[in-house]
């Protein structure tokens, strides 16, 4: 079999429901490793929120983060490395409405730094309940454009203050939304999406397109599921992901569905 790319989504889909890697998992991505094919992470989550998975994975590879606002190989300087940031002004200008657009709490980061006007809530588990005094975002503390800005709003209000962004900044910024039940909106530099980070991966390593594969369950992963030669949708995935895809996984993400589906694809020893 020819040497694949293999990117995997995290949250819904190479991870379990309690957020962590099972046995067979890890098993089966060190066997596809072993075997000569490339694995890489590209994911929604920050690095600070993904480095822990990588090392567990025992990953050499770049990983994009953030979408793929953010790529880089951890632990390592590479000559591949980018990151696309938004304009510092743009958070700026969101701290000073923050009323007007309902914003409860209002965090950037980048790759190593993390900043928001607030500790998060006890409910919202993404961002840290406790933040020392040099994280607190204002603009003396912010002194370098962000990776991402992400905005937890009124319930039910994000899909209405999403559009106002775009209406004021949408020359700069794509805005996505967080599924579950909290309304939350992710804010990256205008273009970002996880089918470019792909594209860039495939051309590093000189991996046909045809070549690619792709995991995902939401819809940040539409655009990488239907860019790459095999997209590949978790049972438990939306059904615009299943739409999209060119197959779906026999079992979801709480009974190892993608180790299970790499097991046979590649033909791994389980």
């Amino acid at each position: 079999m020819h040497q694949k790319l293999i990117t995997l989504d995290l949250d819904g889909t190479t991870l379990n429901s309690s957020s962590q890697l099972s046995p067979q998992t890890i098993k089966t991505i060190k066997n596809a490793t072993a075997a000569g094919h490339i694995v890489s992470i590209v994911t929604g989550r920050p690095y600070r929120m993904a480095r822990d998975i990588y090392d567990e994975l025992s990953l050499k590879t770049p990983m994009a983060n953030f979408n793929g606002a953010l790529t880089h190989i951890p632990h390592q300087k590479w000559d591949g490395e980018y990151s696309r940031t938004i304009n510092k002004a743009v958070v700026y200008d969101l701290m000073k409405h923050k009323d007007d657009y309902g914003i409860q709490l209002l965090a950037v980061e980048s790759k190593d730094s993390f900043f928001a006007d607030h500790a998060a809530p006890a409910s919202f588990e993404f961002f840290p309940h406790e933040i020392s005094n040099d994280q607190i975002l204002t603009e003396k503390t912010l002194r370098t454009n962000p990776t991402s800005i992400t905005i937890l709003v009124e319930p039910n209000s994000a899909q209405k203050v999403k559009n106002q962004l775009l209406h004021y900044y949408g020359e700069y910024i794509t805005v996505g939304v967080w599924g579950g039940p909290q309304s939350v909106l992710e804010i990256v530099s205008k273009g970002i999406q996880k089918a470019k980070a792909v594209a860039y991966l495939a051309d590093y390593y000189h991996i046909d397109r045809q070549d690619t594969i792709a995991f995902g369950d939401e819809h940040n992963d539409a655009e990488m599921l239907d860019y790459v030669g095999r997209g590949v949708a978790m049972k438990n995935a939306t059904e615009q992901i299943k739409g999209i895809a060119n197959d779906i996984t026999e079992f979801d993400n709480t009974e190892d569905g993608v180790a299970k589906y790499l097991n046979e694809y590649l033909g791994l020893a389980e």
